[in-house]
């Protein structure tokens, strides 16, 4: 007998791993909360049905939501992260030695305890004396905090449901006000392949740009997010993603990545002419 985990990506798309096992499901106060063990793809995290990762591909997620901005913000030593309860995004910040402070707010304690238990890999710093976890609602969190953070970083499921409230002009304008001036935003864009994908990445891009001087998107391939194709975008009050890049400088921090380089840093913000064009309708 198989046993086969799918996620609809449309009423008629879906994609669908072979799993040896089930290791974990429970419902939390928030979501359902699935572990998979599967030959091709290692362990695979599922939140209400939906992959938010496997040990196969995680590393190209989160060097690119990470390293992206840390590349470019020489100086950013203090650091909120939204969501991200598995632990990847705390994993790669903490190999910044001048990074000082993390707050982690993750609204799901079970998250982070599943994370613990069956994917160490990913959650294996967040006891780091510098990491702070803050188990409560990020709009709440956020809702005071002014002019405190170097980089938010804003690892939110996609728009919908509980999330929704990660993608509208009043949370860029409250990240925007928790920001120092030179402060930079890097989110999840989804992906602009699927119609609806498409138009949850349209309205969130018009109202980040609307917030920030300097909007930009740039682009990763994670083969078990929707479409194979995934977008990030980058916020600032100061700092250009490319013309503030000093490669030479963080390749001399000799940090051993899997996808990002400084090269690959400025080729994933050269975007496709169908991308631009959807962009450019909503700018």
């Amino acid at each position: 007998m198989e046993l086969w985990f799918s996620e609809l990506h449309t009423p008629d798309v879906k994609l669908s791993i072979r799993v040896e096992k089930q290791l974990f499901s429970k419902e939390s106060d928030y979501q359902r909360i699935d572990v998979f063990d599967s030959r091709e793809f290692g362990r695979i995290l599922a939140l209400d049905g939906n992959i938010m990762l496997t040990e196969r591909d995680e590393f190209i997620y989160n060097e690119m939501i990470v390293h992206v901005p840390m590349s470019v913000h020489q100086n950013a030593k203090r650091v909120l992260v939204i969501g991200a309860g598995d632990g990847g995004v705390v994993k790669e910040l903490t190999r910044y030695e001048r990074i000082e402070h993390i707050d982690l707010v993750e609204m799901d304690p079970m998250v982070v305890e599943v994370c613990r238990r069956y994917l160490p890999g990913n959650a294996c710093q967040l006891d780091d004396e510098r990491v702070h976890i803050h188990f409560e609602n990020a709009l709440k969190f956020m809702r005071y905090r002014e002019n405190e953070y170097d980089l938010i970083i804003v690892d939110s499921n996609d728009p919908y449901g509980p999330s929704e409230g990660f993608f509208t002009k009043e949370f860029y304008g409250t990240c925007y006000k928790a920001l120092h001036e030179d402060g930079i935003m890097v989110n999840q864009q989804g992906s602009p392949f699927y119609k609806q994908d498409a138009d949850a990445m349209q309205r969130s891009h018009k109202r980040i740009a609307n917030t920030f001087p300097i909007s930009r998107v740039y682009q990763a391939h994670i083969p078990t997010y929707a479409a194979g194709y995934w977008l990030f975008g980058f916020a600032s009050k100061k700092y250009h993603p490319i013309d503030y890049l000093d490669g030479e400088a963080w390749n001399h921090l000799h940090l051993r990545t899997r996808y990002y380089t400084t090269r690959l840093h400025k080729g994933a913000f050269y975007l496709p002419a169908f991308l631009e064009e959807m962009l450019m309708e909503v700018e």
